[in-house]
């Protein structure tokens, strides 16, 4: 059976919906208020909806908070496969959602930031499984050396999927780039990829990150929210897949949502490109609903991206139809 082990970081957000952040010095009044569990739990949550089985890898605490979350791992049938930290509770992380769908964190590090090789000793990582790393928690000063030790370790065979995350500057580089030269697939947003290759363009910074920080890498994904993505492939095949625009109304995990959609997609022996059309349309739904955990489910975004086929379909049509009644 093939898995995604995720291992990273899970924390439980406090979520306050308001119309704009206040100024410095200010207050608002949210006009709602949720408490769910966040941070990799999204890219666990999208890619159990979408069909690949999950099994959780890092560290969780003993409290409110982890207790929290082992609730949310055995609700969506993600396996716990760590024992809990006796020492410290799990993190949390405040999130503003304000009326634009932006967000703004301000998280607490837990038990998640502190990670050594024997909490990982319970993991036994199968020759069907995949594995995701997160910039998250390498940015943490006491769990980095031990995970990249962990993921140098791996046999060769398993695939690893490296998101370096908006902290992807607080992740020293010698940190990356071990992690960057054992990744098979990288997937990061137009800033991040900007922050590790430096360029401008996309389709610039994914070369340079296919030939200077993945030797091994199968492939390289930009994200740029409504816009898609690009694609680059080692056998040098590339290019962009459109969004979907959709009325967004939070776009909280919606990067998690588009990665664990695509490695399902990608597990299920999809090709590349489509697997990446179909990510689109899960985060494309994903930010069209309130919460961070708003992954669809595969029938979802086979039904979404059905109605769409249909309609590009069709737009000849309509354009034909159009101009032969002027």
């Amino acid at each position: 059976m093939t898995r995604l082990i995720h291992a990273g970081s899970a924390v439980v957000d406090y979520v306050y919906r308001i119309d704009t952040l206040p100024k410095p010095g200010g207050e608002k009044t949210a006009s709602s208020y949720n408490r769910i569990a966040g941070g990799g739990f999204n890219v666990m949550v999208a890619a159990r909806r979408a069909g690949l089985p999950v099994a959780f890898a890092g560290r969780h605490g003993t409290g409110a908070e982890g207790d929290f979350l082992r609730a949310a791992f055995a609700a969506e049938g993600v396996e716990t496969l760590t024992p809990r930290a006796p020492d410290l509770d799990s993190g949390n992380c405040v999130v503003l959602v304000t009326a634009d769908a932006e967000r703004t964190f301000v998280s607490w590090p837990g038990a998640e930031a502190v990670l050594t090789i024997a909490d990982l000793a319970p993991v036994t990582v199968q020759d069907t499984d995949w594995v995701f790393i997160s910039g998250y928690t390498l940015s943490y000063p006491g769990s980095r050396e031990a995970l990249a030790d962990w993921v140098e370790a791996l046999p060769p065979g398993i695939p690893v999927i490296f998101d370096p995350t908006p902290v992807v500057a607080d992740i020293p580089s010698f940190i990356r780039a071990r992690v960057l030269a054992r990744s098979t697939w990288l997937s990061c947003n137009v800033a991040e990829a900007r922050a590790i290759a430096g360029a401008s363009e996309p389709a610039t910074n994914a070369a340079l990150l296919m030939s200077e920080h993945c030797p091994g890498a199968d492939g390289v994904v930009i994200r740029s929210g409504a816009f898609g993505a690009y694609l680059l492939l080692r056998d040098g095949s590339d290019g962009a897949v459109d969004g979907f625009s959709v009325p967004a109304v939070d776009t909280n995990g919606a990067g998690d949502t588009h990665i664990g959609a695509f490695v399902a997609a990608l597990a299920r022996h999809e090709q590349p490109f489509a697997a990446l059309r179909y990510a689109n349309a899960a985060a494309a739904i994903s930010v069209s609903r309130h919460g961070g955990c708003a992954a669809p489910r595969d029938a979802e975004i086979r039904s979404f991206l059905a109605e769409r086929n249909h309609a590009e379909a069709d737009e000849p049509v309509r354009r034909d139809e159009m101009r032969r009644q002027q």
